[in-house]
């Protein structure tokens, strides 16, 4: 009897809480989503709060109840079977005029929440708490007081509770008969398994999330032009929501990125070494060319206004020129002799595409891309465009290329694809028109001898006392000195010049030299006064041993050098002796 006074202070203590417990948020409005939503619309949802509110990121308070809350209702909301029943009778379980405390229930409640082992129920009649353990009209109310240990999903200790009333009499006691508990009854531990507060629905890595490894890190990621998303974990993380996370952005973005993952319990040197170790949960990373040429990997925090697939279109390279197509200067190449390929778009800023593109073809292509408004306008008539979006192309040597016009996307996949097939058909073409340039310049060069500049290390070697006869070109103007460099080269190799090669020290030898008048004015003067100043061009025919000159100022053409030479060597010209011994400095 002396129980009785405690017992009732125990149910109305328990109803209390009941009634709290029992005003359950309806599972629509807590994941944000309609009551005509795809299961598709509730796991984006799910995805997308989960992240935001996982105890293990978010500190804030309140985050935990939160984030128990979102999973209980994705458990309603994800399992047809449970999802139909709530809609049909407010309830998972599916009990007709058992629902959970709505306006014109019968005054009972059913609270269910996820937890582990060691579940109790309380029985309430129509009556109240009176009639408990009666025959009729009974209500059941479930609940989950988890494992063993720590404080229940009502946020107190219920362990401590039930000990202060009856003892430290261990935590699981039975009650039957009048005193309306019926079965057993367990008091322990938490309402949430696990650091994360809800069960672990923990999944294999899927096939299409690729393992990485450092050699296969250094090898096809690290600067090679492609974007990926990388997961790192341990087994005994909870990683399902991530790989779906991941899943969801790659396959938006398809094309655009690969994805990988990386088991830091294997690789856990690898993983040291980029710094990229999980500590209470996995941990997203996009391999970026944001901030540089060079890749680097850049974590993705889960901030609710920006998406996976948003961070990593934030993070696709920018290799492309974005240029001012009027001042664009289409006939200058590049030193690389790179094929140029240009996007001309009515976008504001770089496609997408293009700037998946311009990663890819990054060491093989020079990309621009230039907004424009109308296929009127008279550059794009010019350059022989009649529709946009178009693509035009210039090879190494200059030639012009409208590659296409009314450029048609199906998807980003699709149009990486076909885009990929055209710049490599491009490149390829450009890999001829070098080769065929490089074998001509070749030929060139075998048939031309080239021309020194004098200087003072080369001066004796060239116009020495050894020397019979130095024949000098003298410029002022880089136009002169490629004018004179290209027929003496010429002349060179003609057999008026008995001239074998610039090594010969024969007595027959004449040897061949530029100048720079304009920086030379002291040598010049020592074969006349004036230094030739009022000339651009000239030439000097200068014999060492006998210290005499002969200066020709004519027309700079092949034949009138070689008719001045022939005759230099003929003895058919007078020379003149110098002022003093012209001296290079």
């Amino acid at each position: 009897m002396k129980l009785r006074p405690v017992l009732s202070v125990v149910f109305l203590l328990v109803l209390l809480i009941l009634r709290l417990e029992a005003k359950r948020p309806d599972p629509y409005k807590v994941l944000g989503v309609d009551k005509n939503a795809t299961q598709r619309d509730i796991q984006k949802a799910f995805h997308k709060l989960s992240l935001k509110y996982h105890p293990d990121k978010n500190k804030d308070k309140g985050a935990q109840a939160k984030f128990a809350e979102i999973n209980n209702a994705y458990e309603v909301l994800s399992d047809e079977e449970k999802r139909k029943n709530y809609d049909l009778y407010g309830d998972e379980k599916g009990s007709p005029g058992f629902d959970t405390g709505y306006p014109g229930d019968q005054g009972g409640y059913t609270y269910f929440t996820r937890g582990g082992p060691g579940q109790t129920q309380f029985t309430s009649g129509s009556g109240g708490w009176e009639h408990m353990g009666g025959q009729g009209g009974s209500k059941t109310f479930s609940f989950s007081f988890g494992g063993s240990g720590g404080p229940s999903s009502f946020g107190m200790n219920m362990d401590d509770i039930f000990s202060g009333f009856f003892g430290n009499q261990g935590h699981s006691g039975g009650f039957s008969g009048s005193s309306g508990f019926s079965g057993s009854s367990s008091f322990s531990g938490s309402g949430f398994s696990g650091s994360s507060g809800f069960q672990s629905r923990a999944r294999s890595p899927p096939k299409n999330i690729r393992a990485i490894n450092s050699q296969i890190f250094k090898k096809e990621i690290v600067n090679q032009g492609m974007t990926w998303i990388l997961l790192s974990y341990t087994p005994s993380l909870e990683t399902s929501e991530y790989f779906e996370v991941i899943e969801e952005a790659a396959n938006s973005l398809q094309g655009a990125i690969k994805v990988g993952r990386i088991n830091c319990e294997t690789e856990s040197s690898f993983c040291k070494e980029l710094g990229i170790q999980p500590r209470r949960a996995p941990r997203i990373f996009v391999y970026s060319y944001k901030a540089s040429e060079k890749g680097s990997l850049e974590e993705y925090s889960d901030s609710v206004s920006r998406s996976l697939k948003a961070f990593c279109q934030d993070n696709l390279p920018r290799f492309s020129k974005r240029i001012n197509l009027n001042r664009f200067d289409f006939s200058s190449g590049n030193v690389e002799k790179l094929p140029r390929v240009m996007l001309l778009s009515t976008k504001k800023d770089t496609p997408v595409i293009w700037r998946v593109l311009s990663g890819l073809y990054h060491k093989h292509v020079s990309l621009y891309d230039v907004e424009v408004h109308d296929v009127s306008d008279p550059t794009l008539k010019n350059l022989g465009v009649e529709a946009l979006p178009a693509i035009v192309g210039w090879l190494s040597n200059g030639e012009k290329h409208v590659l296409k016009a009314g450029v048609y996307v199906k998807d980003l996949k699709s149009a990486i694809d076909d885009l990929s097939t055209l710049l490599d058909s491009f490149e390829k073409k450009n890999k001829k028109v070098a080769s065929a340039q490089a074998s001509r310049q070749q030929t060139d060069s075998m048939g031309k001898q080239q021309i020194p500049l004098l200087t003072t290390s080369n001066f004796d070697s060239l116009c020495g006392e050894k020397t019979p006869v130095c024949i000098i070109g003298a410029f002022r103007s880089s136009k002169s000195k490629e004018k004179l460099e290209s027929i003496l080269s010429l002349v060179s190799q003609k057999s008026l010049s008995r001239r074998q090669n610039l090594a010969s020290s024969s007595s027959n030898s004449i040897f061949y030299a530029l100048v720079d008048a304009s920086k030379q004015t002291s040598f010049l003067d020592a074969f006349q006064k004036s230094g030739f100043k009022s000339l651009d061009e000239f030439l000097i025919a200068y014999k060492p041993r006998k210290e005499k000159f002969a200066a020709f100022e004519g027309d700079m053409t092949l034949e009138e050098i070689e008719r001045f030479i022939s005759s230099v060597l003929n003895g058919d010209i007078q020379f003149t002796k110098t002022h003093r011994k012209p001296v290079v400095r």
